[in-house]
């Protein structure tokens, strides 16, 4: 018997996707007046494809269809850089403005993970205390 379904598996990854991202983010910032810096990004489709990829499905009849994720295989989670723009005449390719938005959208994405993660916590120490 498992302990922790799924669903955890699914958050923690959505975790070190949004760990990730803040980090792109910050280095984004930190290097705003870098000459030739270019921004960095992390492609949350990466993350969501190792999540899928451990998901299984039981096949009871022979109508059902297979489920088959995609492979993970060769994808990186790795920052890239996001884009080629100059926003500044050194060559430097930080738009501080998106990456403030950036910043503020994964801290709202972050807590919301956070949140569900605490619910699925609160229910199991629950099951382990007993109701009252």
């Amino acid at each position: 018997m498992k302990l922790f379904s799924a669903t955890t598996q699914s958050l923690e990854a959505g975790l070190n996707y949004s760990a990730d991202k803040q980090k792109a983010i910050s280095q984004n910032i930190a290097n705003v007046d870098t000459p030739n810096y270019k921004a960095k990004d992390v492609k949350f489709e990466s993350y969501f494809k190792k999540s899928v990829a451990d998901i299984q499905a039981n096949v009871t009849s022979d109508k059902h269809m297979s489920f088959k994720p995609t492979s993970a295989t060769g994808t990186s989670a790795a920052p890239y850089n996001s884009s080629d723009f100059i926003y500044h005449h050194n060559g430097n390719g930080v738009d501080v403005d998106k990456e403030m938005a950036d910043l503020a959208t994964n801290q709202i994405y972050y807590n919301s993970l956070i949140q569900q993660l605490n619910h699925k916590y609160s229910m199991i120490t629950t099951v382990v205390k007993g109701a009252k």
